[in-house]
């Protein structure tokens, strides 16, 4: 049987029919995502023909340039494991290899092997919110500084001064209390390996690796009562190489108080990324 490699000619559209069917029929394939009906077709191109047709190599290289846009991407969600879960929504992956995507457009090399520069290129993450339904921006707004990073790339800081609750958060209904966040995570550059026919990290010591501090928990409703201090110790990791780039995230998590017990909410959680070095 001929190895075929499905590519899809048409991206979906909305299945507005009062049937509102599941699976493939006549080509067209019906399925729900994020509350709606859709619906795509596909047409089959055998894989050999794409790996060998003079005719597909553009497609080639887009295919391997995508693949290292995603392993890069990877790493720096890894980075944040311990909170992209909470605080990152549905399109998040597809957004952060976006923007490795962009990285590797202007990369050193020829194309299918154009290098992916974190280091260089970390500013294109700044500001970018985890949740883009819910940006960070839009739920806490007291004023706060900036995280610090360590001359040694390996400790965070970040100190959030006494605020009044109810006029600095935007609290999800029946949340009351809630949590600040400070989290870091490595991200190496790249680089397209020919005898392994794909993208590798320059130097894998620290990437995809981070940490994350978190504030006691905090009512809703009044004053703080002193400054938030958080910190993100990652010097056990020893030196940090160059090729790394380490990017900051600083969020909030709400709780409800339920007979003495404090239960994490799943929405309204919310987290950006607002400095990287």
């Amino acid at each position: 049987m001929p190895n075929h490699l499905v590519i899809n000619l048409i991206i979906m559209a909305r299945n507005n029919s009062f049937v509102k069917l599941d699976g493939t029929l006549d080509g067209l394939t019906f399925y729900r995502k994020n509350g709606e009906n859709l619906v795509k077709t596909q047409s089959r191109i055998s894989k050999k023909r794409i790996m060998s047709d003079p005719a597909f190599k553009r497609t080639r290289e887009n295919m391997m340039e995508f693949s290292g846009a995603s392993n890069a991407g990877k790493a720096l969600r890894d980075g944040f494991a311990n909170t992209i879960k909470l605080m990152g929504d549905p399109y998040l992956s597809s957004r952060i290899s976006g923007i490795m995507r962009r990285i590797i457009s202007v990369g050193a090399g020829k194309r299918g092997e154009r290098e992916i520069d974190v280091v260089s290129m970390r500013d294109m993450f700044k500001g970018l919110e985890l949740n883009k339904i819910l940006p960070f921006r839009t739920i806490f707004y007291a004023p706060y500084s900036l995280p610090t990073i360590s001359a040694s790339r390996n400790v965070v800081d970040w100190t959030v001064v006494d605020f009044a609750t109810d006029q600095f958060i935007s609290a999800p209904l029946g949340a009351t209390h809630f949590k600040l966040v400070l989290a870091a995570g490595y991200v190496s550059n790249y680089q397209y390996n020919p005898a392994m026919r794909g993208y590798e990290p320059v130097d894998d010591t620290v990437n995809s690796l981070g940490g994350t501090a978190y504030s006691s928990y905090i009512p809703l409703g009044n004053l703080v009562g002193s400054d938030t201090v958080l910190q993100v110790d990652l010097t056990s990791l020893g030196v940090i190489p160059a090729s790394s780039a380490i990017f900051t995230g600083i969020g909030i998590i709400f709780y409800q108080e339920i007979n003495g017990d404090l239960y994490e909410l799943a929405q309204a959680n919310a987290m950006m990324i607002p400095v990287a070095g």
